[in-house]
Order: C-alpha cells, then sequence, then structure tokens
C-alpha cells in the first residue's frame, strides 16, 4: 500500500521500527507494504496511529485516491 510506505518514510521510520510499535513481526509490515496482505479498517487507524499520523488525515487521503463508484 503506497499510502502506508509514504507515510512511514516521511515519518522517517523503518518497517521494523513501525512493526515494533505495533507489536508486530516486521515481515506483517513487509507484507502490507508489499500488497500480500490487505488490511481492514481497524488495522489501518492502529497503523496510521502507529506511525504518528492523525487517523482522520490518512484515511482522507486514501479516500481521495478512490474512484467515486465503489461497486463491489
Amino acid at each position: 500500500m503506497t499510502l502506508l510506505v509514504e507515510a512511514r518514510k516521511s515519518y522517517g521510520l523503518t518497517q521494523r521500527e513501525l512493526a515494533a510499535r505495533l507489536g508486530k513481526p516486521p515481515s506483517f509490515v513487509a507484507k502490507i507494504e508489499v500488497g500480500e496482505r490487505r488490511v481492514d479498517v481497524v488495522e489501518f487507524i492502529a497503523i496510521s496511529r502507529a506511525i504518528g499520523v492523525p487517523d482522520d488525515g490518512l484515511l482522507a487521503d486514501l479516500a481521495a485516491t478512490l474512484p467515486g463508484d465503489l461497486s463491489i
């Protein structure tokens, strides 16, 4: 997920540091960042908080990248 990678890097965190803040192994962060693992909303908020980004800021950035019609 490019948005999370950019946020993590802009806050000067390594994958290992973010993983430690989340209480997860570094592979957890790596899999998310390369798209091997999806995150749900609760995980997204936890990651956002661990990075130090305001919850609504990163979520708003994500929403802005999505198409208007999100048919599933």
